[in-house]
């Protein structure tokens, strides 16, 4: 197969498709979509292509044939038929404030009037939508297409300042509750951007939205498939352990099929490093300083449930950790099942790359020192390696001792009891090992398990006033937790590890090898 370029960056399907790069064919969606609705909405993290979606949507819409030979839709479109095509994106620049955002959308309907050849005279946003909708639709005898690019951009922008975000929220609401107010003379509206806030807050207005955001049939409308992987970018393949590219970078799922991340998969292939690439891109830091604040326990994050409500019920003024750690594409559904009247997901790490990145930037901002955090890391994997057990003993008593004294007392969270057992698992997890997060058996659950060169080693964590008291290691015994492994005919060391609120560290750290 012939090599061609990698679309690293690329949101243009014009430039895409008139130049010699790599294209993943997203049109049997398109045709999908506008051949059974009219009004839709769509949710996915950054960097998964939407952009590319929508434009592809307006040049077909447009009528632009010649970009669409060989492709699934070409010889199902009617190209005899021209839409008026109005776009809106908010991708461009950061807006600070409401007079920003009016400003911003009077520029883009100014835009939109030049390019159509209309022009309203309402001053008023709306006022101003509605008549450019009704203009276009007059002047090109044909109903408009209204495709909307990162509609949440401006409210995400500032969600650490949640007055201006709400004043954000309140603009682009009073914009959108147009596109329903103007329904005879739309034919199709498309909306996407990376949040999914809950209609009643965003979308009061846009109640005929269809959001296919958790859509089984639409789960790989954005991302590449594993098909994709094998037949598009085969000729790039060679070189790179297959299993491995599944294990870093695949997994993003919306109840259907499992995605990679474009921007992930186009700059493994181009670079041949496995490395974080997306992770990368953007440090979640308003994430991370939530999920701390809020003494969020860390081992939770591979195994999470929610219900439909949850994951729905994001605003401005209620911003659940889970909700966003699932819009933005740190965690993502594992399973489903339906519960009565109730729909429960599980939530997980997509893949290795999340997994690893996520729960090194939470260590990092967990102890407080990220510094030391980083050259503990690195110490961490050397002792598994040696399976040096007393040298792990030291590791994390001085892990613990390295927490800045101040960090303790000025931050809330260190008084949880879960915050010990949060940093020790997030320290591990960062090195992209092979844990298991309250691995079951008949008598109970295990805290933690982690499989690593032909060893496996059990974890048990209790917190005690200030002496150790050997209640982790022999719960572990008590309730049998190895019986379960002994059949993989590895050696197994039993840890119990335990911390004291009152000493601010770790006091006992017990082990026995089967």
């Amino acid at each position: 197969m012939t090599r061609k370029k990698l679309p690293i960056g690329i949101q243009t399907f014009r430039v895409i498709r008139e130049g010699d790069w790599y294209y993943v064919d997203k049109t049997a969606f398109a045709l999908s979509l506008i051949e059974s609705g009219r009004h839709y909405f769509l949710s996915r993290p950054r960097r998964f292509g939407k952009s590319l979606f929508i434009d592809t949507l307006a040049e077909l819409f447009a009528g632009s044939e010649p970009l669409f030979r060989g492709l699934a839709v070409h010889d199902r479109w009617d190209w005899s038929v021209r839409y008026p095509v109005i776009r809106l994106s908010f991708a461009a620049g950061v807006l600070h404030s409401r007079s920003d955002l009016d400003e911003k959308i009077a520029e883009l309907l100014d835009e939109n009037e030049r390019r159509l050849g209309v022009k309203g005279d309402y001053p008023s946003i709306s006022g101003r939508f509605s008549e450019l909708i009704r203009l276009a639709h007059e002047a090109h005898g044909e109903p408009v297409v209204v495709l909307v690019d990162e509609y949440d951009k401006p409210i995400l922008d500032n969600l650490t300042r949640p007055e201006i975000a709400g004043e954000m929220r309140d603009g682009l609401r009073n914009l959108y509750s147009v596109i329903k107010s103007a329904d005879a003379q739309i034919r199709f509206a498309f909306l996407t951007g990376v949040s999914k806030f809950s209609k009643v807050s965003i979308f009061s207005g846009l109640n005929n939205l269809h959001d296919i955001t958790v859509s089984r049939e639409h789960s790989s409308i954005c991302g590449y498939t594993e098909a994709d992987l094998d037949t598009v970018f085969a000729p790039e393949l060679e070189g790179l352990d297959r299993d491995r590219i599944r294990r870093w970078y695949n997994g993003y799922n919306w109840t259907g099929e499992s995605v990679y991340n474009p921007f992930d998969l186009l700059l493994l292939l181009r670079e041949r490093q496995f490395r974080p690439w997306w992770f990368e891109t953007g440090t979640p830091t308003f994430l991370i300083d939530l999920l701390t604040q809020r003494g969020f326990f860390t081992p939770d994050l591979a195994r999470l449930r929610a219900d439909e409500a949850l994951l729905s019920a994001f605003d401005v003024d209620h911003m659940a950790p889970e909700a966003l750690l699932w819009q933005t594409g740190y965690l993502t559904f594992t399973a489903t099942r339906q519960i009565g009247a109730r729909i429960e997901y599980t939530l997980g790490y997509p893949n290795l790359e999340v997994e690893s990145a996520l729960n090194d930037v939470l260590a990092k901002a967990l102890i407080g020192h990220p510094a030391r955090a980083s050259e503990l890391a690195s110490r961490l994997y050397d002792l598994l390696f040696a399976n040096d057990l007393a040298g792990l003993h030291r590791h994390f008593e001085s892990l613990f001792a390295s927490i800045p004294h101040q960090w303790h007392d000025t931050n809330p969270i260190a008084r949880y009891e879960g915050y010990y057992a949060s940093v020790f698992y997030s320290h591990l997890a960062a090195l992209g090992l092979d844990l298991r997060v309250e691995d079951s058996c008949s008598a109970g659950r295990l805290d933690l398990a982690l499989r690593f060169e032909g060893r496996i080693y059990l974890f048990e964590f209790k917190v005690v006033e200030l002496e150790p008291e050997g209640r982790a290691l022999r719960q572990i015994k008590d309730r049998g937790y190895a019986d379960k492994y002994h059949a993989e005919g590895q050696p197994i060391h039993l840890i119990g590890v335990e911390f004291s609120r009152e000493r601010r560290g770790l006091v006992g750290f017990e082990v026995e090898t089967l």
